[in-house]
């Protein structure tokens, strides 16, 4: 069974269609990423397709049910990490997960069993009665992880878990789902970190503007669509280089007082550089895919 299936996926708010006939289909254990700018469509998706909200054309399934129609039993088996915590304040850590639990029909004493495990898996071992207000934005972060992982779930939906962690916290968070895919659920991931991206996803979908322009693995994605090789200069006199660079280079683009140069063979135009200009040399990743294909302007 395939865990969640979208064909045609359209869905307009005034008169402006923010999702335009989306397909894509996500694999048993796998993690798949939603990538796009702001205004992409990639969290409107993700209500559609756990029937938060009704499309106005398509067809979706999940967990072999067909949603929203049956979207309430097909969410029994799924977890949700919201883009922002929504966390009792009220509550301690433990109280939160047993609060939770009873939307699944857990009773408080069969997930006072669970919250050990659930709190060992987030990190908070030994936390389960501090308040919520006593922990750290990242403490946080990872009992919404825990939260969604109390009625045991098929497929997680995860919208950008990571945003505002430090780097510290990030990588704890990354080493939890990893493991969640070993143990074989199904991740849906919306990010703006490519590196999270890369590291996280065996597949992932680029949208912009409500469709999707680019979907694979971020390796595929990397060879389709960039050169292999990106030098980044910059410095006084970067005007006049740049205009050398464009006879060496395939491709050279300019943002603001930095050269980016693509290709193949950089070799070149590392010989060409003056010692005045300071560069880096990186292999192309996936943030040069992303910008290529949706561009470098800002999306408020």
């Amino acid at each position: 069974m395939t865990p969640l299936a979208a064909r045609g996926l359209r869905k307009s708010y005034g008169g402006t269609e923010v999702v335009c006939g989306v397909d894509f289909a996500v694999e048993a254990g796998e993690c798949y990423g939603l990538l796009g700018p702001n205004g992409a469509g990639k969290t409107t998706t993700l209500k559609l397709c756990l029937g938060l909200i009704e499309p106005d054309a398509g067809a979706i399934e999940l967990l072999g049910q067909p949603v929203p129609r049956r979207a309430r039993e097909a969410r029994v088996q799924v977890g949700v990490v919201p883009q922002f915590d929504n966390l009792d304040p009220d509550f301690s850590v433990e109280e939160n997960l047993v609060v939770y639990g009873r939307y699944f029909g857990i009773g408080a004493a069969q997930m006072r069993k669970r919250i050990p495990a659930l709190l060992e898996f987030a990190g908070l071992a030994g936390r389960a009665d501090a308040k919520i207000t006593t922990l750290s934005g990242g403490m946080k972060r990872r009992l919404t992880l825990a939260r969604a992982l109390v009625n045991e779930p098929q497929v997680i939906f995860m919208d950008e878990p990571t945003t505002g962690l430090d780097p510290q916290a990030r990588h704890l968070i990354w080493e939890r789902l990893r493991r969640l895919t070993q143990e074989g659920k199904t991740l849906i991931l919306t990010t703006h970190f490519m590196e999270e991206a890369e590291r996280l996803c065996r597949r992932l979908a680029i949208m912009d503007r409500g469709r999707i322009i680019a979907e694979g693995s971020p390796r595929e994605l990397i060879a389709q669509h960039i050169e292999p090789q990106v030098l980044e200069v910059h410095g006084q006199g970067y005007e006049q280089w740049m205009q050398r660079a464009k006879t060496l280079s395939p491709r050279v683009e300019r943002v603001g007082d930095t050269v980016y140069c693509y290709g193949a063979d950089i070799d070149p135009l590392l010989r060409d550089i003056p010692k005045d200009l300071s560069y880096l040399h990186r292999p192309a990743s996936l943030e040069d895919v992303f910008l290529k294909l949706t561009g470098r302007d800002l999306r408020d």
